[in-house]
């Protein structure tokens, strides 16, 4: 009877033994799965010189979310520098600063050359791995890249010389072009490495006046008189920021209808928003989506392992010919075949 126990214990051990040996792997994956799909995904900070409903971040924005999101979570913040004073923008960069400690992000995107001039100090001076875009100044009037080795990213600069250099061929009787431009700070860069400080020139053998307006009375004057000056056509820059004494016109896309509506002359754009049926013709023009698409790579490829300092500034500038039919139908534009080839309607 002993015996006959013993060969039952171990019958029934050598039992348990084989069905425990199917149990772990299902076993195992019941009791960390949920731990894994509860495990929240790597923050990117996302701090924004000027606000989302302004067409350039949310291209770049959107480029970014598309490379970068569901593997990491983008979190962004807005300086709003384009529409608050700025006796208000420290406050906003401290706001966040603030941000940033409380996400302790693994990378921080930084977009424009507001939000970098505000928070490089800071930003330099931790360990975490920062990537800048749309940046028009020399980043080192920013920080010292000899000394700040975790700062890297995405360089913008407008196609200006281009465009004037195809307004030749797209107006051949052209002679003089004006500029316009606000009193923000991508104004004042874009006229000091653009155009070497120098707001009157001249630029394939077109006479090229740069404005830097704060006022949109002044503004307002300077395209109506567009004409009767001897100019042949007005160039867009950054126009958001014009004032109308301590308030913004309306808004700032009612401020480009306005332009193109009253101008007697055909209004051309740096980027690809300025353009469409009651806005700007078109140009050779930028756009916040391969900014963002730029930054997005360098941010994966520093995620990866590389180390910031080993990856050089890029810059994203190819451009791309847009235009509005109804914009060139209105000016009697006729593109000419090598342009018309390479362009996009966008009505």
């Amino acid at each position: 009877m002993k015996r006959q126990q013993q060969a039952s214990h171990r019958a029934r051990r050598k039992a348990l033994r084989t069905l425990a040996a199917l149990l772990p792997l299902p076993a195992l994956w019941s009791a960390t799965a949920p731990a894994a799909a509860q495990s929240p995904a790597p923050t990117i900070l996302l701090i924004e010189s000027y606000h989302a409903g302004f067409e350039w971040d949310a291209g770049y924005k959107a480029a970014l979310q598309a490379r970068l999101e569901p593997a990491y979570r983008v979190v962004s913040v807005e300086l709003d520098t384009k529409r608050l004073p700025p006796a208000r923008h420290a406050a906003m960069a401290d706001s966040a600063w603030a941000s940033y400690l409380k996400l302790k992000p693994a990378l921080v995107i930084v977009g424009d050359d507001a939000a970098l001039s505000l928070l490089a100090a800071r930003l330099g001076a931790t360990a975490t791995p920062v990537v800048y875009l749309g940046i028009n100044n020399n980043p080192r009037a920013y920080f010292d890249p000899a000394k700040v080795r975790n700062i890297t990213g995405v360089l913008e600069r407008p196609l200006v010389k281009r465009n004037v250099a195809q307004l030749r061929k797209i107006l051949p009787a052209a002679r003089r072009v004006l500029f316009l431009f606000d009193t923000s700070m991508t104004s004042t860069v874009l006229l000091s490495e653009v155009f070497q400080g120098r707001a009157r020139q001249t630029i394939e053998g077109l006479e090229v006046d740069i404005k830097l307006i704060a006022d949109w009375p002044l503004w307002q004057a300077e395209v109506l008189a567009a004409r009767s000056k001897g100019y042949d056509a007005i160039y867009l820059g950054t126009y958001q920021a014009v004032r109308e004494e301590t308030a913004f016109p309306r808004t700032a896309m009612a401020m480009l209808r306005w332009t193109s509506e009253h101008a007697q002359v055909p209004v051309f754009g740096l980027w690809d928003f300025f353009v469409g049926p009651d806005l700007a013709v078109g140009g050779l023009v930028l756009d916040g989506r391969e900014q963002g698409m730029a930054a997005a790579d360098i941010a994966l490829r520093i995620l990866s392992g590389a180390a910031p300092s080993s990856i050089y500034p890029v810059t994203a500038q190819r451009g791309r010919f847009v235009f509005s039919r109804a914009q060139l139908l209105r000016h009697h534009i006729v593109l000419p075949p090598e342009i018309a080839a390479q362009s996009t309607l966008v009505d």
